[in-house]
Parts: C-alpha cells; sequence; structure tokens
C-alpha cells in the first residue's frame, strides 16, 4: 500500500492546481497511474473477488450514458432512458419470476442495495417500524444482511450455523419452530452463490419451510443469478421464483461495469411502499399527465442509467451469448479443481458449484495461509482472496474471466506452489 500511494501522490500533484495543466495532459498523467497501480481483473492470475472484467461493448455503453448524463429523478431529464429502463426490468425479472402476475425490477448500486431493498419491502409488508420484523439468515448469508438490518432499525437477524456451507432446511424448520409469537413476521434469507465458496442453498426445501411456516423468503443470488442464462447450469437455480424478492449483481457473474444491480419481483405492486413524491420531479398534475413517475423506483433521487450497458449487453450476446460465458467460467473452475486434486501439495476444499475454488497447500494452517496470499500480492504475481471455513483458511480464486484457458490455471498453480515456505 505505501508503494502504491507514494506514486499515486507523485502522479497526483498537485491535485487541485492554481492553473489547469489541460485535458491531453491530466488524462495521460492520471490514466496511466490509475492503470500502474490497478488489479486488472482481465488478468488471469486476478482471481480474488466476484471483480469481473467488463465487457467491451458494455464499457463502451457506460461511455455513452456518462457523456449524455441522463439522470433517472425525473422523465424529462432522460425520456428514453426511462422507458429503456422500464422494458429491460420486465424482461430480467421474468427470468426469475417467469409466471408472476407483473414482473419487475429495480436498479441498484449492487447486491447489498439489493438485499437493503428487500428488507425494506419485507419489513413494510409485515406492518412497517411498528411491528418488528424478524429476520433469520444462515452463517454464510453476505454481510449485508446485518448492516441493512442495522440500517432499517430491526432487530439483529437469527443466524443459524451452516457448517456445510448451505443453509440446512431441517435446522430452519427446527428455530422458525421455537420462535416465540409464532405469528410475528419472520423474513428468511436464502442465498444462491455465497461469496466465500459459491454454494447455493437448498432453495426448493427452503421455500417449502417458509410455506410451512408463514414465512417470507428472499434470496441473494447477487453471484448466483445469471446461472439462468445457460440451457444447462439454469437448473441449479430451481426454486429461486419462489422467493418474492431476489437479489442479482450483473458486475459479477455478468460481465458489467459497476454498478449493475437489480432486486426482482414477481409483482410490481410489491414495490408500492417505496412511492415518494418531490413537486419539481413528479408533481400530481404531471403524473396524471401520463410523465412517469420514477421518485419509487430507487432509494436514489440522482441516478444514471445504469441499465444502458445491461441492455446493450443484452442484445449483443443475447441470452445464449452471455450463457456460454457462464458456462465458460464454471468449466474452467472445475478444471482447476482437476488440476489441484492431481498435486500432493495442495488440497482442494470441494468441488465447485459456480465458478470459485478454495484451496491451500497441503496442511497449511491458517497464519500461514494468509502470509502466501500477501506474499503474492506485494510481489505483483497473483491477486488471489481468502475465505475461511470450519476447516480453517482458504486461498480463494473466483474464475470470471472467460478467456481464461488451462495454461494459466496451471501457471497460477505454480505460483502458489512457488511461494509456499516449506
Amino acid at each position: 500500500p505505501a508503494a502504491v500511494d507514494r506514486r499515486i501522490r507523485g502522479a497526483a500533484r498537485p491535485l487541485i492546481p492554481d492553473e489547469g495543466e489541460g485535458p491531453h495532459h491530466a488524462l495521460r498523467t492520471l490514466v496511466r497511474a490509475l492503470t500502474h497501480g490497478a488489479a486488472d481483473p482481465a488478468d488471469p492470475r486476478c482471481t480474488a473477488h466476484l471483480h469481473c472484467p467488463p465487457l467491451a461493448v458494455a464499457a463502451a455503453a457506460d461511455l455513452a450514458v456518462s457523456a449524455l448524463n441522463p439522470s433517472l429523478d425525473s422523465w424529462d431529464q432522460a425520456p428514453a432512458a426511462c422507458a429503456l429502463e422500464a422494458l429491460t426490468c420486465r424482461a430480467l425479472a421474468e427470468l426469475v419470476h417467469p409466471h408472476g402476475p407483473a414482473p419487475d425490477a429495480l436498479v441498484t448500486t449492487g447486491g447489498t442495495e439489493s438485499n437493503q431493498l428487500a428488507l425494506l419491502l419485507a419489513r413494510e409488508a409485515a406492518g412497517g417500524v411498528g411491528r418488528p420484523l424478524r429476520i433469520i439468515c444462515g452463517g454464510n448469508a453476505h454481510h449485508s444482511i446485518h448492516r441493512a438490518a442495522w440500517f432499517l432499525g430491526l432487530p439483529t437477524p437469527h443466524t443459524l450455523p451452516t457448517p456445510t456451507g448451505v443453509l440446512d432446511p431441517a435446522a430452519l424448520h427446527t428455530a422458525l419452530g421455537r420462535l416465540p409469537d409464532a405469528d410475528a413476521p419472520t423474513l428468511v434469507v436464502a442465498t444462491a452463490g455465497t461469496t466465500d465458496t459459491g454454494a447455493i442453498d437448498p432453495l426448493p426445501d427452503i421455500a417449502d419451510v417458509c410455506d410451512h411456516h408463514a414465512a417470507t423468503l428472499h434470496i441473494d443470488a447477487a453471484y448466483g443469478a445469471p446461472l439462468l442464462f445457460s440451457d444447462t447450469l439454469h437448473k441449479q437455480l430451481h426454486g429461486l421464483d419462489r422467493a418474492p424478492t431476489v437479489a442479482l449483481d450483473l458486475h459479477k457473474l455478468g460481465w458489467q461495469p459497476v454498478a449493475a444491480g437489480l432486486l426482482a419481483v414477481p409483482d410490481s405492486a410489491a414495490l408500492a411502499p417505496l412511492a415518494h413524491q418531490a413537486e419539481y420531479l413528479n408533481a400530481d398534475d404531471d403524473t396524471e399527465a401520463g410523465m412517469p413517475d420514477l421518485l419509487g423506483r430507487s432509494f436514489r433521487t440522482t441516478r444514471r442509467p445504469d441499465i444502458f450497458k445491461i441492455a446493450v449487453t443484452l442484445r449483443a450476446l443475447g441470452r445464449r451469448g452471455l450463457g456460454d460465458l457462464v458456462d465458460h467460467v464454471c468449466t474452467a473452475a472445475q478444471h482447476l479443481a482437476d488440476l489441484i486434486e492431481a498435486r500432493p501439495g495442495l488440497e482442494l476444499y470441494a468441488r465447485p458449484t459456480i465458478s470459485t475454488v478454495l484451496f491451500r497447500p497441503t496442511g497449511a494452517p491458517p497464519a500461514a495461509v494468509a502470509a502466501l496470499r500477501r506474499r503474492l500480492l506485494h510481489h505483483g504475481t497473483a491477486v488471489l482472496g481468502r475465505a475461511a471455513t470450519p476447516d480453517g483458511l482458504w486461498l480463494k480464486v473466483t474464475v470470471l474471466n472467460p478467456h481464461t484457458q488451462p495454461d494459466d490455471l496451471r501457471g497460477l498453480l505454480e505460483l502458489v506452489e512457488g511461494h509456499t515456505t516449506p
């Protein structure tokens, strides 16, 4: 970190000069500095996080949005973007809730905001702040669930242990049966693609348990939802449509520039609690005259049309084109697992569910795994993640580059072995 700070300070100063240096010099200097100190998500050795290399067509679409600078807080600022968002959100929501009466989706900054909105909608459906909503999730749930509960003034979620990496329907059934005040509103949060291992909770069984106990279900599919594009892997998301709210995030397994999140619902009527009015943006007479009311589609006021790059990508690649990319990275993850299993000096945590692979030097204690990860990072040779399980600490590889080849994977493992201290 200190070395990066020094380079940036050298390139960026003076930050606010009395006289400007001109656009060409400023761009050349700072873009080079940014690139030199970047973690390049297109590099096959940059695999730490759910941080994808964006598609060129999506990045170009994002540039068009920046140039036109529309804002989706009122129709008169973004007429075409408003219409395109409505159409694209409905189309994506129909993939999640094909049998819903009026599927719709809200555009968010990512999985965290989508989860926050889901908890808010559940709280309002349960009666608002006057009747606290109970939340039950697994230990594998994303940290944003607890953070959203805190932000919304809800009780701390009751967290069930997930020693196998997924939420156990039997344990959930027991926990729901033991709750006091059986009629109190309860939200269960399941996960379709955990950030640590990529595991997918048994969604149909969890939905059955929720039905039995009259609990509402939210599914955080920020990572796993793009499996819907695949002709074969979509089966892993069976039961996704049974949740009244589903979080998606296409700047993970959808190859979009940040931000590209969504919250899908089976019926647009469920979004009514988000209605809000500001006279200068959505006056009653304008709405009655047919101008769309956009304030109820986000917490945010000023909002860029992030849906545009998604719409361009969908049109350019189609469902099957995106599905092919999903299939490729998931196949690459399986191949990486094969390579790890074939090396006695490395141990595999489990076969990958999506495109995340956990491994470590055989028998390595947590401190050694953590130090190995930092060595690779500091030497600039690889950016690997870390994940803690009941079995200890693991190195995490999240394969998100569709151009990753077997030689890239072998080279990554050789780097790990070469930096492993005896």
